[in-house]
């Protein structure tokens, strides 16, 4: 029987999450920022994601009988203390059951070469942070991605438009500004007039042949 009073959520949605992993493109190095969103909408799809945020539950500390207690008295401290033993079980068993599930998945989504550069530790928290301080910042990792990014940024229509494509692109290039490499905003223009498909290519004659920039 489940304590009363439980805050932390239930481990459920094992089946979602499973399902979630092919959604997940695996961690090369230079799609962290993908990656990442996958990984998130994964675990919010299996409710697990309060385990990231949610440190492990502490056991509580014993009763330890006084010299001087009475049988009484002791035996009302030790049934005070058992409900509170089992509900820190239920929690602790929860959590680790969904601190196990995260751990997995992150591990088999990433390249072995980058899960073999990457301290091991106990808790998905610390280990999402070590996988973000080599792929985000002011790092040469994150500067290549993101380079890599704006060059092969492809715009396919779908659900977005092209003002959203714009945007993404600007907001991708804006990021490399505070790493001392700010892109000049006609080389932006080119890029994105490379990213469009051939539906657009009279457009993009139309503005070359413009003398102004």
């Amino acid at each position: 029987m489940e304590a009363t009073g439980s805050s932390t959520p239930a481990v459920s949605g094992g089946y979602n999450l499973m399902s979630c992993i092919k959604e997940i493109p695996t961690l090369k190095g230079d799609n962290y920022i993908e990656w990442k969103k996958k990984i998130d909408l994964a675990f919010i799809l299996a409710e697990v994601d309060w385990v990231v945020t949610t440190p492990c539950p502490k056991e509580p500390v014993a009763p330890v009988r006084e010299t001087d207690e009475t049988d009484t008295a002791w035996q009302h401290r030790e049934r005070d203390f058992a409900p509170v033993k089992m509900s820190y079980d239920l929690e602790h068993r929860k959590w680790v059951t969904a601190n196990k599930k995260c751990l997995a998945v992150i591990k088999n989504t990433i390249e072995p070469a980058i899960v073999g550069s990457i301290p091991d530790c106990d808790t998905v928290t610390e280990y999402l942070d070590r996988i973000k301080s080599q792929f985000t910042g002011s790092s040469k990792t994150y500067a290549t991605q993101l380079i890599k990014q704006l060059v092969t940024e492809r715009y396919s229509g779908g659900g977005s438009g092209i003002r959203e494509h714009i945007l993404r692109m600007s907001n991708l290039a804006s990021k490399l500004k505070p790493m001392d490499l700010a892109l000049k905003d006609e080389f932006l223009i080119h890029l994105i007039f490379a990213s469009l498909p051939k539906e657009f290519d009279t457009f993009v004659v139309n503005y070359n042949i413009q003398p102004e920039k």
